[in-house]
């Protein structure tokens, strides 16, 4: 054994690690696939000892192999073996190992579970958090619905670091098992208010992650979220609280109401830029969708854009981006808002990023009206001519034409100025967008009426340097505006002035370098400029004209018919076969003018840009069905060659295209032979101009046959063109326009004031020169309407579809998570009873009395000593824990309300979501941030103060009453003693077996009033057939034990027998079963219920953590026997455990209390000020000693000092006042933060609640 742990040792020694695995590959880089080829080998080697130390070091090399692309997926066994390895250092290793290289399809996965499921249980908090960070990355639907049930377990841990790796891991369960979803919903949503700020900020995210593909499902969660959103701190999970709420705004506008003031607060104190960003984005939602409901939210709106603007303004690219992306969601409500800052926007146009200065472009698109429209084309213009790079500058020339043509030509007044700019921007070189220039042009001249005459004088111009653009021939380039020039001319050529010269335009050889499809619209539109002239010259009997004509498009035509375009050349074929036809019955004296006109009557309308998808498909017709028989799949085989001549592919592509053929490539030998061969040419050319001899020998020389030098013309300045109108002189005519309509309405503004001011500069005193027709064509029978007949709906293999779960639903049977279960028959099954806390209470009584008497000499002569020493504490300085109201009034703090909703039964169906829907409604209909069920009243909460108050801290005029009173129970104790003890068992009857305040300072004559009746027992579950009610009880011997005991009452007139009692342990608590029975084996309640009776049980559950509430989810079944037959139904309940059911009451002297508090021992404090229920101050402390187990230690007026101990050894010291108010202050100290601050939630409660 000893000789193979040395070999097991050297061989850990001689095996490479990670690091020199990585060094290796460093240092091969020319032959690095052969060395880890090398590695692959030894680490297989590795892989086959029995040593899991050499095992963990091959699977971490393996790790940094797979990613650098290496396949491991041959070593995933040896990966699970490192996975099972009880050391938390090779766990580690194998885990990271398995979440990088599983997914779904590795086989080996099905073995995982049970180790999966056993690290999740394990002692070793960090053994289950890796186990949970690995199984995020490669879980599957089998591993979430097998685990699910152990994930939900690690939700009610001690340790934050687990509740938070188990919350967050959810997620990825719901999204491989959303039937987890439902049962899993009201854990999580208790995580919301878990006191660990890590745990409440993972079940934020998870919730918003959810609620952010199916909102609707969460909005009964706006109470808790809202609460969240007004007290945390965190701006992390601000930021995601606010973005839920962005989504759920939509469903529900009056939640827009009660956001609006803690955003507007959030966005004047925040400092932090993420967290402004998103309550912007929220309020902008907000005010959408309250738009209606609100009706002055200008102060919102202002405040955003003032906030934006300094964003905008900042140096940092990324802040100004957003700003600006912000500022584009507040122009589509509020676009007057936003244009104030329109010189801002017009700045960011300068910017060195493109990406600010294509999002100020978006923003102009909202900012423009019909005053400043030709204003800020302008600019824009200016700009374009000044940009840098294409892209941009197509960019600028979309944005123009989109901010013009936007809402159906809104806001331009005079299209005569909107055409020149369309003109205008043809002369800008290498653009993409001439097919987008050519469509505002045809687009404009069919639909403006008004401006035909105006448009067909500009195409015709464009015509006539038809040349100048046909230069750029690229696919979409600016040769594009002659298709919808030539069309223009063409389709309403009664407005041209001159057809003749037109026609003579559109006939220049030039043309035929067009592409394609702009030489048919030329050969359409030839014939259309014929009939225009064939008219006129027919009208002025003018014969020479129409000989001219003819002859001219005889002679023409012919090079449109030898086009390569098939289009082209079928268009020209038939215009001069119909021109030959036309010229020889002109020859026979016939006029051809109506009958050539009447080829092209009609007016044309737009077509809908729906109207294809709208053409309703006829009855009887059924188009997936075959027109012709399919061919057979043999049919292909048995074509011995082509039918018709092969094709080269693409061959009829237009010829602007730019996409070069394939041809034949000559070799770099005959390269060289014909450039020596050109050269040989050149010399011998007297018309070539030769170069200079020193130009020769340099670089000209050596280049390239195919290089020309070639100089550069700086066109800073645009080309002018004659004949084409500039945009400058209607902006002129605009200005002056504004200028006389403000002088015409002075007479008005001193009558109206500032009312007549703000309606001179609306839009709606420019008058609008020229109509626009909305006419567009339909099909006929076609069903006019928005819907464009796209499917939005999610795709099908979104994990979130199956995620849309109503969770307001009561869970139903067949919804409880799968769990595993055992075939176990337990029979006669007792359950041990522990003896009840008042037995043991009257036993430990003796014990005491007799102590007491001992020690009572001996604690009167230390009572002196004690004083002066407390008295020295108390001026010096140490710690102190209360401060009396009387001394130091607390600061008025905005009152804190509990938002939280009551868990409905089960069985109520839909009533529970009737009830929650009310709840929500509630909330929503109030005016501030009220709680939709209103558990607790107002409580203020208070810092914590350090004095401590005990009894020898008194007034001297107290002190000297209790040296009398002492002196005289002195003479008078012996024969008092009897008659007190008598006096103080009857005046707390109903609390026996409870210690009670002291009576020490309230006289004989002076009883204070009887209290009220008081009991122990809660309500746990009820039906018609079945009512329980349980109490807890300890025992100080057992720390980690609780006994609830359970009465059953049977509400019928027929025998319940056999009882099953069941409870859903969590990680912290579970219930204690008989041995060998497993977690989730039933306990068999041992008794039969007899008509109209009740009996009581009691079950123990054992208790890791007793610092915060417990609530478990449990369920009785039962069969219920009648004259009929049998009948079996259960009764889910939820059985709570308080942090004060496992406080003991313990009696603590004076002297023990006050130096318990200097010890500093305790130094974990809370405080809270709240109105009790009854004001009476000994009912008070009768009810928290009843209810909370407390002991009085000292009481002065309406001041005591209370005392408990947990069954874990925890002291808990109270300070209870009764303010002038009547309102309660209590101070408590201990030694845990959690448990002193969930005891004083439980004293509130019980003096809180009616």
């Amino acid at each position: 054994m000893a000789l193979r742990k040395v070999k097991g040792t050297l061989e850990r020694a001689m095996d490479k690690n990670m690091q020199d695995l990585v060094r290796g590959i460093r240092n091969h880089k020319d032959n690095e696939a052969k060395y880890i080829s090398e590695c692959l080998d030894e680490i297989k080697q590795e892989l086959r000892q029995e040593n899991v130390a050499g095992k963990a070091n091959a699977v971490s090399k393996l790790t940094y192999l797979q990613m650098l692309g290496y396949d491991v997926s041959w070593a995933a066994f040896n990966i699970i073996e490192v996975m099972s390895s009880t050391k938390f250092t090779y766990k580690r290793i194998g885990y990271l190992s398995a979440a990088q290289s599983f997914h779904d399809e590795t086989d080996v996965l099905m073995l995982t579970t049970n180790m999966i499921r056993k690290d999740l249980s394990a002692q070793n908090m960090y053994d289950a958090g890796a186990a949970l960070s690995g199984l995020a990355c490669f879980i599957t639907p089998d591993l979430a619905r097998d685990l699910a049930n152990d994930i939900m377990t690690l939700l009610s841990s001690t340790k934050p670091y687990l509740r938070k790796k188990a919350v967050l891991i959810l997620y990825k369960v719901f999204l491989k098992f959303p039937e987890a979803l439902r049962p899993a919903f009201p854990r999580l949503k208790d995580k919301l208010e878990d006191p660990d700020t890590g745990v409440q900020s993972a079940a934020v995210n998870v919730i918003c992650e959810l609620a952010r593909k199916n909102p609707k499902n969460y909005l009964s969660l706006a109470p808790i979220f809202f609460k969240l959103m007004t007290s945390s701190t965190n701006n992390w999970m601000l930021i995601k609280i606010i973005k839920l709420f962005g989504a759920l705004t939509p469903l529900e506008p009056r939640l827009g109401k009660k956001l609006i003031e803690p955003l507007t607060n959030l966005i004047h104190s925040t400092s932090a830029m993420s967290l402004l960003y998103e309550c912007i984005n929220t309020v902008i939602a907000v005010l959408v969708s309250i738009s209606s409901g609100v009706p002055s939210h200008s102060a919102s709106i202002q405040l955003c854009v003032q906030k934006l603007r300094i964003l905008i303004e900042d140096s940092d690219q990324n802040l100004k981006y957003l700003g600006l992306l912000a500022m584009s969601r507040i122009l589509k409500t509020h676009p007057k808002s936003v244009q104030a800052h329109k010189d801002l926007i017009l700045q960011c146009l300068d910017d060195k990023d493109e990406s600010i200065r294509l999002r100020a472009l978006d923003l102009l698109y909202g900012m423009v009206s019909k005053k400043n429209l030709m204003e800020i084309v302008k600019k824009l213009m200016i700009h374009m001519d000044r940009a840098e790079g294409s892209h941009y500058r197509d960019e600028l020339l979309a944005k123009i034409i989109e901010i013009c043509c936007q809402s159906n030509y809104q806001y331009i007044t005079n299209f005569e100025w909107y055409i020149s700019i369309l003109v205008e921007l043809t002369r800008t070189e290498g653009t993409h967008h001439g097919r987008l220039i050519a469509s505002q042009m045809l687009d404009v001249a069919i639909r403006v009426q008004a401006i035909r005459h105006f448009a067909v004088a500009q195409m015709a111009t464009l015509l006539d340097n038809a040349h100048i653009l046909a230069n750029n021939s690229q696919r979409n380039g600016i040769c594009e505006v002659l298709y919808a020039a030539s069309w223009i001319c063409g389709e309403f050529s009664e407005h041209l002035k001159d057809p003749k010269s037109a026609l003579e335009a559109m006939l220049k050889p030039k043309v035929t370098n067009l592409p394609g499809h702009i030489q048919s619209i030329f050969v359409q539109n030839i014939i259309k400029l014929y009939s225009a002239v064939l008219v006129k010259a027919e009208v002025e009997e003018d014969t020479e004209v129409l000989t001219e004509t003819g002859q001219l498009l005889l002679d023409k035509l012919p090079m449109f018919v030898q086009s390569a375009d098939l289009e082209v050349q079928e268009r020209a074929c038939c215009v001069l076969q119909l021109m030959k036809y036309v010229i020889k019955l002109q020859d026979k004296g016939m006029k051809m003018s109506d009958d050539v006109s009447a080829l092209f009557t009609g007016e044309l309308n737009p077509v809908a840009s729906k109207a294809q998808r709208k053409v309703p498909v006829p009855e009887g017709l059924d188009l997936d069905e075959w027109i012709n028989p399919p061919p057979s799949d043999s049919s292909d085989e048995d074509i011995g060659g082509p039918m018709f001549l092969p094709t080269m592919e693409n061959e009829h592509r237009l010829t602007y295209q730019s996409e070069t053929k394939k041809g034949y490539e000559p070799t770099e030998k005959e390269l060289n032979e014909q450039r020596e061969q050109r050269k040989v040419d050149q010399m011998n050319n007297p018309h070539y101009l030769k170069a200079e001899q020193k130009a020769r020998k340099g670089s000209y020389n050596d280049v390239d046959g195919g290089y020309i030098p070639v100089s550069s013309i700086d066109l800073s300045v645009p080309l002018h063109v004659p004949g084409f109108r500039t945009s400058d002189k209607y902006i002129q005519l605009a200005k002056e326009q504004q200028n006389s309509g403000r002088k015409s309405k002075k007479k008005r503004k001193h009558r109206k004031g500032r009312k007549g001011r703000g309606d001179s500069e609306s839009d709606g005193d420019i008058p609008v020169i020229h109509a626009v027709s909305s006419a567009i064509e339909m099909p006929e029978g076609a069903n006019v309407s928005d819907d464009g007949g796209e499917d939005n709906t999610r795709p099908a293999d979104d994990p979130h579809r199956l995620l849309d779960i109503n969770l307001d639903e009561p869970l139903k049977p067949d919804e409880r998570l799968p769990v595993r279960t055992h075939r176990v028959v337990i029979d006669g099954l007792k359950i041990e009873e522990s003896p009840t806390p008042a037995a043991e209470e009257k036993h430990k009584k003796k014990h005491r009395k007799e102590k007491e008497r001992r020690k009572e000499k001996k604690e009167k002569k230390k009572e002196r000593k004690e004083k002066r020493e407390h008295a020295v504490n108390d001026a010096g300085g140490e710690p102190n824990l209360l401060v009396s109201p009387e001394e130091e009034s607390p600061e008025k703090v905005t009152p804190v309300t509990i938002n939280s909703l009551p868990n409905g039964s089960p069985e109520q169906g839909q009533a529970a979501v009737e009830d929650k829907t009310d709840e929500l409604d509630f909330w929503l209909s109030g005016s501030d941030a009220a709680s939709p069920v209103k558990l607790a009243p107002e409580v203020t909460a208070t810092p914590a103060k350090e004095v401590v108050l005990t009894s020898e801290e008194e007034s001297p005029k107290v002190t000297e009453e209790k040296h009398s009173k002492k002196k005289k129970e002195k003479k008078t104790k012996k024969e008092k003693k009897k008659s007190r003890d008598k006096k103080r068992k009857s005046e707390y009857e109903e609390a026996e077996g409870i210690a009670t305040p002291s009576k020490e300072h309230v006289s004989d004559t002076e009883l204070p009033p009887p209290l009220p009746p008081m009991s122990s027992y809660q309500l746990l579950a009820e039906n018609p057939a079945i009512k329980m009610v349980y109490e807890t009880r300890v025992t100080p011997q057992q720390g980690h034990n609780i006994v609830a005991s359970i009465v059953f009452s049977n509400l019928t007139s027929s025998h319940v027998k056999d009882l099953e009692f069941n409870v859903l342990d969590s990680l912290n608590t579970k219930l204690v079963r008989g041995i060998g029975a497993s977690q989730h084996d039933v306990v068999k309640v041992p008794f039969v219920l007899l008509p109209n009776a009740q009996n009581e049980g009691q079950f123990a559950f054992t208790v890791e953590s007793i610092s915060m509430p417990q609530k478990l989810k449990g369920t009785l079944t039962y069969i219920v026997k009648t004259e009929d037959g049998s009948t079996h139904d259960k009764l889910d309940f939820r059985i709570h455990l308080p942090c004060s059911s496992f406080i003991v009451a313990v009696p603590c002297k004076g002297s023990d209390f006050a130096e318990l508090l200097s010890s500093g021992e305790l130094d974990e404090k809370f405080s809270t000020n709240f109105s009790p229920t009854d004001s009476e101050f000994s009912h008070i402390l009768a009810k928290i000693c009843f209810y909370t187990h407390f002991t009085v230690v000292e009481q002065v007026d309406n001041t005591a000092s209370l005392y408990a101990k947990s069954v874990q050894g925890h002291h808990v010291c109270l300070l209870v006042k009764q303010l002038a108010n009547s309102g309660i202050s209590i101070d408590g100290k201990s030694t845990d933060s959690s448990l002193i601050t969930n005891i004083l939630d439980d004293v509130k409660a019980c003096l809180t609640t009616a």
